[in-house]
């Protein structure tokens, strides 16, 4: 679980990342899950943006792609999600206490 500093920190890293994924009309399906968590794994730290043409809810896209990639939300802003993930191989980012 993320602190509120380490929310703050990581959003701040988040800020010049573009999006890497996009969710489309299509939703989230296991596909997509599974190509988040691979690519996590190795940033650690990801921004995913939501189409204009998804009818879900941003925030309920951003938990279940935590869930499928075993991720943290650090932040759901309009339609782009941010997630985080410690990784396990390489860990480049060293959050504040």
């Amino acid at each position: 679980m993320l602190t509120g500093k380490q929310k703050r920190y990581l959003r701040s890293l988040a800020h010049h990342l573009n999006p890497i994924f996009q969710v489309g009309k299509g939703g989230v399906n296991d596909h997509l899950i599974r190509h988040i968590a691979e690519a996590i794994e190795v940033r650690e730290l990801m921004k995913v943006s939501v189409l204009n043409n998804c009818m879900d809810d941003p925030r309920e896209i951003a938990d279940e792609l935590a869930r499928g990639a075993e991720a943290e939300v650090v932040q759901v802003i309009g339609k782009t999600i941010v997630l985080y993930k410690e990784s396990r191989d390489h860990k480049t980012i060293e959050l504040p206490r």
